[in-house]
């Protein structure tokens, strides 16, 4: 069967039964059950140990915000991406299956001439899905699933689009409202508050028309290069950048918070924050081995909470295993709506996760890639590395950061992270192919049990196995020598 048919066939059934349960009124205008609204925000490099309550240790960073958000839902202590950076993971999140199946397994990256990478339109996001039950729905911030016209995010479900399209850090670091570039360069140290403010205008503007809403809220921060506003700036000691930017998104975080709550729309609207990935240097594991671009769990395991007062217990910990393929799923159960048939959809509802301390994982195995390559799977409390899980990068702090602010193309502070920040542990065996980890007795994946488990390590390689036949090959994305450019070096989106 074609597949972009199925993809209408499944658009179109979903929308009948929607518009099945709804009743038309004089104005032409639909009532309907009230839906639930949903708030996605998806932190950019983020460490598990960047918020307090994660981890082995005490957060060093202040995450007051967040910390009442866990106390007032939920929080899952075993929560992965797909890959341990930034593009695969955000289609993984948005269509609820890795990336070797979305396609998207390379990051998009226009000063490296890789333009042709983007999510494909035969995929289902989170908001095509719900558009069909008649929310609005709009996404905020990075989005790195293509950036050329025909990828971009009003092209995927989206109405509205207000951010970054690849990483702050790659040039030309330019602001895009819907379709249009509006600003180059972008002073970085004013993303956190502008995304905030649009937000919370969103939500504002969708509570007066009583619209259910899907809001992506993906915050650039604390994706290098960091930079903070000046009410949480602190020049008096440039070596905390880090921490002022953590402290800024918490405070995003509680301004989204307290205007759902001054708006009444508390019991009806579902909060989930998460990363993307691990974190860049200068943030924090929280006690995990690894880093971003690496497959120990330093780089794969991400803090989670959900808030949903009155449908989800305040003060929840579940530490079974979950992923972000699971949001999608959880988000069309959660609002009345169908799961696609006529794909492969790896996520599972996780609302009994969120609801039960001691409900289970609905997977046998959660699987993490890297580049092109299955890499590791977890399952239950092992995990196991068919591939090298990687070492520390080789770098001293001398290093340059070719893509590091240069005060006219990228504009934030210059006191950056250095590699002696470096976020993760250090130490523990060799890495090397085929290592097995007892996460719930070392979670810092220190002592490799293969050879004295060989059992398991045949078990869990049979999982990987199973689905590495279904990864298909990739081919490397061309480079161009030439993009098509504005003036003042700003890429040109129209058609």
């Amino acid at each position: 069967m074609d597949r972009n048919l199925n993809r209408r066939d499944f658009m179109g059934l979903l929308a009948g039964g929607v518009a099945a349960m709804m009743l038309g009124d004089s104005e032409g205008r639909c009532d309907t059950v009230k839906k639930p609204n949903f708030v996605l925000i998806f932190a950019d490099d983020l460490g598990y140990g960047d918020v307090s309550g994660f981890g082995l240790k005490k957060s060093p960073f202040e995450t007051p915000n967040l910390e009442r958000m866990a106390a007032e839902g939920a929080k899952l202590t075993n929560f992965y991406v797909p890959t341990p950076y930034c593009a695969p993971s955000r289609g993984t999140i948005l269509t609820g299956r890795y990336p070797f199946r979305h396609g998207v397994v390379f990051n998009p990256a226009p000063d490296g001439g890789i333009n042709e990478v983007g999510l494909p339109h035969s995929e289902i996001t989170i908001a095509e899905a719900l558009k069909t039950a008649g929310y609005a729905s709009i996404c905020i911030g990075k989005w790195h699933l293509g950036h050329t016209f025909k990828y971009l995010p009003r092209r995927q479900g989206f109405d509205e689009y207000f951010g970054i399209l690849y990483s702050n850090d790659m040039r030309p670091v330019q602001l895009v409202e819907n379709d249009k570039v509006v600003e180059y360069p972008v002073v970085q140290a004013t993303l956190t508050k502008r995304y905030t403010q649009r937000a919370l205008d969103f939500i504002e503007r969708n509570s007066r028309r009583n619209r259910p809403f899907f809001l992506y809220l993906a915050h650039a921060m604390p994706h290098k290069p960091l930079a903070a506003s000046e009410d949480f700036y602190t020049p008096d000691t440039p070596d905390d950048l880090y921490a002022d930017v953590i402290r800024e998104l918490d405070w995003s975080v509680g301004q989204v918070l307290d205007k759902i709550k001054q708006l009444g729309l508390d019991d009806n609207t579902l909060v989930i924050f998460t990363s993307d990935n691990g974190p860049w240097y200068g943030g924090s594991t929280g006690g995990l081995r690894g880093m971003k671009a690496k497959t120990w769990d330093g780089g794969l395991r991400v803090p989670m909470i959900a808030r949903w007062p009155g449908r989800i217990p305040a003060g929840l910990v579940n530490d079974s295993p979950a992923a972000t393929i699971d949001v999608l799923p959880t988000l069309l159960k959660a609002a009345g709506l169908a799961i696609p048939k006529d794909r492969i959809i790896d996520g599972k509802d996780i609302t009994p996760l969120l609801t039960s301390t001691g409900a289970k994982s609905p997977h046998e195995a959660i699987f993490g890639m890297t580049g092109v390559h299955l890499a590791m799977v977890r399952s239950g409390k092992w995990k196991l590395h068919v591939r090298s899980p990687g070492g520390i990068p080789n770098r001293g702090d001398d290093w340059v950061d070719p893509r590091g602010p240069d005060g006219v193309t990228i504009l934030a502070p210059h006191e950056q992270a250095r590699p002696s920040a470096y976020p993760g542990v250090i130490g523990g065996d060799k890495p090397k192919n085929m290592m097995l980890f007892d996460l719930e007795a070392d979670p810092a994946e220190q002592r490799d049990l293969s050879k004295k488990h060989p059992d398991v390590v045949e078990q869990l390689k049979a999982l990987y196995d199973k689905t590495l036949a279904q990864v298909p090959d990739f081919k490397p994305p061309k480079r161009f020598k030439k993009l098509r450019r504005l003036k003042g070096g700003s890429l040109d989106y129209g058609e």
